[in-house]
């Protein structure tokens, strides 16, 4: 076999290692752990950094010893021929190649060796960016290099979560520094109170999607400043209104400092709303224009989605600090500062109302919407008092439901199972019906087959990931998981609304559920507390504990440090999945989306898009959809209805088995479910969704439905 010149193997593979494509691409992802298996568990999977620790005469030795030099050509080429490749965009978004979307979100969840994101927030932007990629449509994603990430979580003895933040290093990371004409780096500035904060960007490809990335660790910021992009989500009002200031202006200005003239801002949740001033403040240096006027404009190419169905999730800032903070910005737009200020109020003529971004942005964007027809309908309800002339149907707040970005979340033997069955270019064709209907051409015995694998693998990393923390606490060894039983999984942030305690409003019937022994069940959860969250660690540690009691052991297991491959391992193994939001507190909650993708089901309350995808037979409710006045009297109905449906429906259905040991009845609302939402509840549809009633529109064009 002729070698290859080891610098262009060991090109080949950074090429690759640079661009996020590989997340979705599970054998390009095998390449890299096959390089160095530990070494790639040690670094959170992280191909670059997997690359600056072996030595180029090492990689191209391994790669040669490995035989993989063809697979590693192919890999490249594929990448190659991606990028160049011409999609659905080309044609229904054409307007946006050369004035793309900037798409602003506080956090972006790609993969969890870019530790820029908590939870559902974040995944849902990362899904976003790569179905925007998919479908060929012009996108330049704005965020915040947080170089402490978001918090590790850790359970001591007691199953207290103790929390700890991990330094990113840049040049074990995808990025790159943006460079000028010149070769200098870029830099952009904003103004704070009583000094300029300059924040370097950095680039990180997404396919062919570019994410630019904010950060403060600059030689011209104090050390203090330096900090502003330390950590996501942390420090008091003012550090959250200054990140929020740097994510919205520096971001518009990063855009611009890259040579892009985006044709639409879509802001991900109302963290980033300042960008929408600094685009009008532009306006108004460039054109000349009066602000109202630019003010106008702006709105008019802008879309707006709100993800927090509650007033506590959405930030509020006291007038007195809001002032301080956008003095700058009114001098530009030449605009009256309480004027400016109204614009973010929930009562604008009322000077002492807090600053609300999230007013702000729905007083700016020609489109507003939520993220399932629910929420969209509590987003009317929660501001219909912006709009007082009109009633609460005309609120201008629509929605969008979310979907997922499949192949990110889709298990190789699943995917392997859709290109034999559905197509071999299946992934092309998300978004139609008739090709999800193929399922019921998969024999349910191999369908059983690749679903009983997928929850072996699942059981290994959850046996390998106790016993870490067995070891770190020096505890014994507990029971293992039984690979026979129904296992249920519920992974999420720990907030209380999402109530991962709901099972154990009644621990005598539980200990009778889990505990039966000829239909056992076992639930796996995962999860982190904010770190200022007490009630949320203390959820988690209750949940915890349960698993430590003799009655609960191996049957409640908690799976510390929850990250995207946490939940992606979660998601493709387990039998069905919990959903047991506070109705109508989860605004949509993509992560059943997933489990329907790989073979599992759902048992979920009727809220976020549950409440518009449950048919019957297609997975199970929780209850009615029925909302009491008290929570109290809500949480203690819908744990008698959880216990219910597990009880009367959920076990009898799984273990109903015929004389080949297959629960054709199971496997049977497995395809219903496949074949009714497999179509609709992907990050595709949502996209072509955006493109069709937001971006395209705002651009001043318009587009054609297939």
């Amino acid at each position: 076999m002729t070698r290859a010149p080891q610098d262009d193997v060991v090109r080949k593979l950074r090429e690759l290692a640079h661009n996020l494509w590989w997340t979705w691409q599970p054998d390009v992802r095998a390449l890299f752990r096959e390089l160095e298996p530990e070494l790639w568990r040690t670094v959170h999977h992280n191909p670059v950094a997997i690359l600056s620790r072996l030595e180029p005469e090492d990689i191209e030795r391994r790669v040669h010893d490995l035989e993989m030099l063809t697979r590693v050509n192919q890999a490249h080429r594929r990448l190659g021929d991606y990028l160049a490749g011409d999609a659905w965009g080309l044609i229904h978004a054409g307007p946006l190649r050369a004035r793309p979307v900037a798409y602003f979100s506080a956090e972006f969840g790609i993969h969890q060796s870019l530790p820029i994101y908590s939870g559902g927030l974040g995944v849902l932007a990362g899904d976003h960016l790569k179905s925007m990629s998919d479908l060929g449509i012009g996108v330049v994603g704005v965020g915040i290099l947080y170089h402490e990430g978001y918090v590790h979580q850790h359970l001591d003895a007691a199953g207290w979560q103790e929390d700890s933040y991990e330094p990113i290093a840049p040049h074990e990371m995808p990025l790159e520094a943006v460079a000028d004409a010149a070769g200098e780096p870029v830099r952009v500035t904003v103004e704070l109170p009583g000094r300029d904060v300059a924040l370097r960007v950095w680039r990180v490809w997404v396919g062919r999607s570019q994410l630019l990335l904010l950060d403060a660790r600059d030689d011209a910021n104090t050390p203090a400043d330096r900090e502003l992009t330390a950590r996501l989500y942390g420090g008091d009002q003012e550090t959250r209104i200054q990140q929020e200031m740097l994510l919205g202006v520096g971001g518009y200005r990063a855009v611009r400092a890259v040579g892009q003239s985006p044709a639409v801002l879509h802001l991900n949740e109302g963290h980033s709303a300042f960008a929408l001033l600094e685009r009008a403040r532009e306006i108004v240096e460039r054109q000349g224009l009066a602000a109202a006027d630019a003010l106008r404009e702006v709105a008019a190419a802008s879309v707006f989605t709100t993800h927090t169905p509650v007033e506590a999730g959405h930030d509020r800032f006291l007038s007195e600090l809001a002032g301080r903070h956008l003095e700058g910005l009114a001098r530009g737009l030449g605009l009256d500062l309480e004027a400016l200020l109204a614009l973010g109020r929930e009562r604008p003529a009322d000077s002492a109302s807090p600053f609300c971004p999230t007013v702000l942005a729905l007083n700016l964007s020609r489109k507003a919407n939520g993220v399932s027809a629910l929420h969209g309908g509590v987003a009317r309800r929660m501001w219909r008092h912006l709009w007082p002339e009109r009633s609460e149907e005309e609120v201008p707040i629509g929605h969008v439901t979310n979907g997922i970005h499949v192949k990110t979340w889709l298990a190789a033997d699943m995917q392997q199972l859709y290109e034999h069955y559905l197509s071999p270019a299946w992934a092309d064709s998300l978004t139609r019906p008739d090709l999800w209907r193929g399922i019921e051409k998969v024999p349910d015995a191999e369908l059983w087959e690749v679903h009983q694998v997928l929850k072996a693998r699942l059981f290994a990393f959850v046996e390998r990931r106790r016993a870490e923390r067995w070891e770190r606490l020096g505890l014994p060894a507990g029971r293992p998981l039984d690979p026979e039983a129904l296992t249920l999984g519920f992974a999420r942030r720990f907030a209380t609304y999402k109530r991962a305690d709901i099972l154990f409003h009644d621990l005598d019937r539980l200990a009778r559920l889990v505990g039966d022994p000829d239909r056992p069940v076992q639930i796996i959860f995962a999860g982190k507390a904010h770190p200022a969250d007490g009630a949320g660690k203390e959820l988690a540690q209750r949940v915890s504990q349960l698993g430590q009691d003799p009655g609960f052991a191996g049957r409640i297991v908690f799976v510390e440090n929850y990250t995207m491959h946490v939940g992606r391992q979660l998601v493709q193994g387990v039998d069905a999945w919990l959903n047991t939001p506070r109705r109508p507190q989860e605004a949509c909650g993509t992560s059943g989306q997933k489990v329907i993708l790989n073979g599992g089901l759902n048992v979920s309350i009727l809220d976020g898009w549950w409440a518009e995808a449950f048919e019957g037979a297609n997975g199970f409710a929780i209850g009615r959809g029925e909302v009491h006045a008290d929570p109290a009297v809500q949480d203690r109905r819908d744990a008698e209805a959880l216990l219910a449906v597990l009880k009367q429906e959920v076990v009898p259905l799984y273990y109903a088995r015929d004389e080949e040991g297959i629960p054709r009845g199971w496997i049977a609302r497995v395809k219903r479910a496949i074949q009714t939402l497999a179509w609709r509840y992907n990050a595709d549809r949502k996209v072509k969704d955006y493109v069709e009633q937001g971006y395209v529109p705002a651009a001043g064009g318009s587009t054609c439905r297939m």
